[in-house]
Parts: structure tokens; sequence; C-alpha cells
């Protein structure tokens, strides 16, 4: 049985595949630079012992139709990445032992890691194989890369300790919450019509593998910029 999606070949799938764990190691590698000595490996190991667990979940779920249903609020949503989102914002950002991390992570590190967002350039890839709306793949693949290509130099701004960095940073920031709030946003309403009229929605985003893009992404990428936010005060304190 073939358990991806047949509108793309699957050399995209599969090369999709390879790509998805690269944030999770850059997040554990992270989370490990903040920590102590001590605590390093179980950091590091811990944060991919979560992600693990919980993309194995949205595997299973999205291999036995969970997703499937074109619904609103979208399943997919729903089922991960608000609980994802709800965890990460309500429980780990208000976290003690998080914001002890948080606070030995270089600003540069954690403006860096947006590095893997570059994955969003296969929002340009199913568009080109007509499986997502070219307005929808274009602002948001676009926009993905953006963030992902100007974290290098906001990053060495940073790093080079240049009188425009804060606010730098910040805008940086700004643009790439926003641009994620966007992806959402949009991925909504598109769904919505799609409903009304039969039109082609972002139905691609709840098939395998490609459901794993909503699932990880918006909640992770969202808590990454507060992050940034929280670092930023700190910093000015």
């Amino acid at each position: 049985m073939n358990i991806f999606i047949n509108e793309v070949p699957l050399w995209v799938s599969i090369l999709f595949l390879m790509v998805i764990p690269i944030p999770v190691f850059l997040i554990a590698s992270l989370g490990r630079k903040g920590a102590t000595d001590d605590r390093r490996p179980v950091v590091f190991y811990g944060i991919l012992a979560f992600y693990l667990l919980y993309l194995s979940y949205v595997t299973i779920a999205c291999l036995n139709g969970a997703f499937e249903k074109v619904s609103l609020p979208p399943r997919i949503m729903v089922l991960t990445a608000v609980p994802l989102l709800a965890f990460l914002v309500v429980i780990v950002f208000n976290w003690p032992f998080y914001r002890k991390v948080l606070s030995r992570i270089a600003l540069a590190d954690l403006v860096r890691i947006h590095i893997f967002r570059l994955i969003g350039s296969f929002f340009l890839i199913l568009a080109f194989y007509e499986t997502l709306p070219p307005a929808f793949a274009v602002i948001a693949g676009f926009g993905d890369v953006l963030t992902a290509l100007t974290s290098l130099f906001v990053a060495a701004a940073i790093h080079q300790k240049k009188s425009y960095a804060v606010p730098l940073t910040f805008a940086w920031n700004t643009f790439g919450l926003l641009d994620i709030l966007a992806t959402a946003t949009m991925a909504f309403f598109l769904t919505k019509i799609s409903i009304e009229t039969g039109a082609r929605g972002v139905d691609t985003l709840a098939a395998f593998p490609f459901c794993y893009i909503p699932a990880f992404a918006p909640a992770t990428i969202i808590f990454l910029h507060l992050s940034v936010y929280r670092k930023l005060i700190q910093a000015k304190k």
C-alpha cells in the first residue's frame, strides 16, 4: 500500500522526509547549548524524545485517516498544532528551567536556528505540482525562505555587536512571527472556501508526509519567536 500522496512525485515526499528531522536536531542542539554541563545530555535527548513521540503520534493519526475530513477548524490543527502550541506557550514558556536554559543561549544562536525555515520551499514545490493554491504557496514559501536567509544576516549583526542589531532583530522577529501567523490564517480561510465552493484548498498539508508541516511548524516557530522576544527583554534588562 502506498502511504505517500499520489499528486507529487515520490522523490519529493522522500526528500521531505529526509529534511524534516533537521529542525528537531537543531532545536535539541540549541537547548543543549543553554544547559549546564551535567544537564546537556538530558536536555538534548529529552527534546529529541519529545518530538519523536509527538511526530510518531502525528504519523499514526495521519496514516489512520484522522486528518482526511475537510472541516473547520481543520482537524489536523485541532488534533496536533493547537495542543502543541498550548503545551509550548503555557507550560514550557513559563517553566523556570526553560528560562534558565534560555538565559544561557546566545541571541545570535536563537535567531540563526530559523535557517531551518528553508523547508518552507516545499510550499513552492507543491504549488509547482498544482497541489496547493499558488497564492498561498508563494506567500508562505517566500516568507519562510526570506525569514530563513535573513536570519543569517541578523545573527551576524548581533555577533558583531552592530549598533542596529537590537532593532533589526526586533523587526526581523516580528516579520517572521507575522509570516507564520499569516500562513496559518490563509490556510484556515482557504479551507473555508474549499468547503463552500469546492475550490482547491490546502488538503495536501493534511496528507502524509506533508502533514508534518502544520503539525510541527506553526507551534514550534511561534514558540521560538516568543523566545527571541523574551531574550531581547532579558538583554535590555
